[in-house]
């Protein structure tokens, strides 16, 4: 087992409308992972990812830092953030929003190496001066997570960033995300509600319970990387798919026996 990168301990998120998304939540992401959160839409894994961003608080219980003290936040440009909308600046360059990070957490070093690295690193090489509206969604969607990488961050956090997507353009997406944590070690927590794609990019992937959520099953994916399209049609993975499915179900169905 690595060491703990951030710990959700006894986590309560309860909003002022009364909703309570989580109760009792306690998970732990370890360094290196590539952690998948799937549930039942408005169990809380968005909720669960926006605590560990910083972007809201727990009402109960804490948000631990490897082994500090709980409410220690990383520094600023070792955390990255995807959201499920590319959010790009649509006045500015590719290279214009992907340098923004440099800029907001005022690493000036290097700035435009580090700027085409991250746009390589994506497949976007040749766009750098192109703008939002020049790209296809998909073009979208990797402008966006190289401008969530350009810092380096030690966590990647992903929420539902190719949900929009059509199904092939998904599938490469797929593919260039785990090229990508495969070669910078990254450690990523990434919500989705695909079970074939949990299966497909994670090293361990945690099924969440109806709201309010906590942890139902924790389940290691062990099959080796590189994961290709023999891997996706290979007996393994409908068999993962059908361990996750089923404790997807069975989460659901103990909510609602």
């Amino acid at each position: 087992m690595t060491a703990p990168v951030v710990a959700l301990r006894g986590v309560r998120k309860a909003f002022p409308t009364g909703t309570l998304a989580l109760d009792g939540l306690d998970l732990t992401v370890r360094r290196g992972e590539f952690l998948s959160l799937v549930g039942p839409s408005g169990c809380g894994k968005s909720t669960a990812l926006r605590l560990i961003a910083g972007l809201a608080r727990p009402s109960d219980g804490a948000v631990v830092w490897g082994d500090g003290d709980a409410g220690v936040a990383p520094a600023p440009g070792d955390l990255g953030v995807v959201f499920q909308e590319p959010t790009l600046m649509p006045w500015a360059t590719v290279a214009g929003n992907v340098r923004l990070p440099l800029r907001l957490t005022r690493r000036g070093e290097d700035v435009e190496a580090r700027v085409a690295a991250a746009i390589a690193r994506v497949g976007l090489d040749g766009f750098a001066g192109a703008y939002p509206r020049e790209l296809s969604g998909g073009m979208k969607m990797r402008a966006a997570i190289a401008r969530a990488l350009v810092t380096d961050p030690h966590l990647l956090l992903m929420d539902e960033p190719f949900a929009a997507l059509d199904e092939i353009t998904r599938f490469r997406l797929d593919n260039a995300l785990s090229g990508l944590w495969q070669g910078l070690g990254t450690t990523v927590v990434f919500v989705t509600h695909s079970v074939f794609e949990a299966v497909y990019l994670s090293t361990r992937i945690v099924v969440m319970s109806p709201r309010p959520g906590r942890v139902a099953a924790d389940i290691t994916i062990d099959a080796p990387f590189p994961r290709g399209e023999t891997f996706r049609t290979s007996p393994e993975f409908a068999s993962l798919c059908r361990t996750v499915g089923g404790a997807l179900a069975e989460a659901m169905g103990e909510a609602f026996a």
